[in-house]
């Protein structure tokens, strides 16, 4: 008998037992093993094991109660019972969660690699090997102040009253590393690279190196750029920063909630340039962490968003596809309110574009790697953004790192302002996606 068997078995006896006859039950453990070097001694060494048990139960007048636990032994479920249904009572009686209709519904067939833990002693013999790799790649490059490598283990289950029940185990390490840099009479600089991957043999340690260095290197000779409006090209991380911003735009919680760019009838509208084709695929075979279901036990999906610059779907929790008569979608998260988030992106071409362009014949064209400060430069309800970042001035292949400079705009007319997609992607953590052309933005230099 599975482990998510058992724990719905006596669950389902400790509800008769308390006369509870609707709950549902959502939980994740964490085991996560993490190193981090400095100057050639470990400077930390983490081993830790987290769980997180949601349980949300219904009254006889449908009102709901929501509580947390670390238990999931017999006991700890009771408690968490009885605190829920005690709760419950002070629910709300307007638009209140149910279960998800898909909760049933079979799952998606993806291939799950899973690694072994590493001991912690080869993870930190790993990371100085590449901590003194970096420092010895360049005169200029004078330590690694942020480094890590992790090993990273979760279960996740989810199970209901009406017989729902959900499990996948995923493991994952990761690798980051990021530089700083000394020169007599230059301000420092830095570059760095994060890579992801199912187990430790797998994790392309070498790949990380050689980005780091590279992106180090290429900001040392900086220099000022004169305020103005410039075609910018975005990195695929930085325009899925932007992306990830404005999430309101297709998250129907924010939609009802009026604190989004778009409102129920905006499906069908032309929101960006028909080059832009843009899916939520939990399923994508780049997602190394994807996770076959939601929090509330609907499968995830390959989500158009969307679709030749036509907004095509929102993203729904079982609340909000019932509140505007769709289905859910696979992107939500319980626990006192149900939340909705994106899963991974997925960006690429849509139409054919008329006019091709590349960096090595681009002219005064600005190439962004990385925006910073979107807590802070993001106005996500008015759809406005200032963000300071990091990036080149590329004329005819030759790149010059532009010393400091912020980059603003409309989100929308940024969207309406592709030229092109580039038809090669990359993999980031947060998504898939090729490098975006947009014909103008404002560039504040100093």
């Amino acid at each position: 008998m599975s482990k998510v068997q058992t724990i719905a078995n006596y669950t389902k006896e400790k509800a008769e037992k308390l006369n509870i006859k609707k709950y549902d039950i959502y939980g994740s453990t964490v085991e996560q093993t993490s190193v981090q070097v400095f100057q050639g001694e470990p400077k930390q060494v983490k081993a830790s094991q987290k769980s997180s048990v949601i349980v949300r139960v219904w009254n006889d007048d449908n009102q709901i109660g929501v509580t947390s636990t670390t238990d999931v032994d017999a006991k700890g479920i009771e408690a968490a019972l009885k605190t829920a249904y005690e709760a419950s009572h002070f629910g709300v009686k307007e638009n209140i969660p149910d279960f998800s209709e898909k909760a049933k519904s079979p799952l998606p067939e993806v291939k799950v690699e899973l690694g072994q833990q590493t001991p912690p002693a080869e993870l930190i013999e790993k990371l100085l090997k590449v901590e003194d790799d970096l420092l010895n790649a360049h005169s200029a490059i004078a330590s690694v102040p942020y480094n890590g490598i992790s090993e990273q283990e979760i279960e996740r289950f989810y199970l209901n009253s009406e017989g729902a029940l959900r499990e996948e185990n995923r493991t994952y390490a990761t690798i980051y590393l990021y530089t700083t840099t000394e020169q007599e009479g230059k301000k420092p600089r830095s570059g760095g690279s994060y890579k992801i991957a199912p187990s430790l043999p797998k994790l392309d340690i070498d790949s990380c190196f050689q980005e780091t260095v590279t992106k180090t290197i290429s900001h040392l000779n900086y220099q000022p750029i004169k305020s103005g409006k410039y075609r910018v090209v975005f990195s695929p991380e930085a325009f899925l920063s932007l992306l990830g911003a404005f999430s309101n735009l297709y998250n129907a919680q924010s939609i009802l909630d009026k604190q989004s760019l778009s409102i129920p009838e905006s499906l069908g509208e032309k929101i960006a340039s028909p080059l832009l084709s843009v899916s939520d695929n939990a399923l994508h075979p780049a997602n190394i962490s994807g996770e076959t279901f939601d929090g509330e036990g609907t499968p995830t999906q390959n989500l158009p968003l969307i679709v030749e610059g036509v907004l095509t779907n929102f993203l729904h929790s079982s609340v909000t596809a019932k509140r505007m008569n769709a289905q859910p979608t696979g992107n939500a998260s319980i626990g006192a309110k149900v939340s909705i988030s994106p899963n991974f992106f997925h960006v690429f071409r849509g139409q054919q574009p008329s006019q091709t362009y590349n960096l090595e014949e681009a002219e005064n064209v600005i190439l962004i790697d990385d925006v910073q400060a979107l807590h802070a430069g993001v106005n996500s309800l008015q759809g406005s953004f200032s963000l300071p970042f990091d990036g080149w001035l590329i004329n005819k292949g030759e790149k010059t790192s532009i010393e400091a400079a912020t980059v603003a705009g409309d989100f929308l007319d940024l969207l309406k302002s592709i030229i092109f997609v580039e038809e090669e992607a990359e993999i980031t953590p947060s998504g898939v996606c090729p490098r975006i052309w947009v014909d103008s933005l404002s560039i504040t230099g100093q």
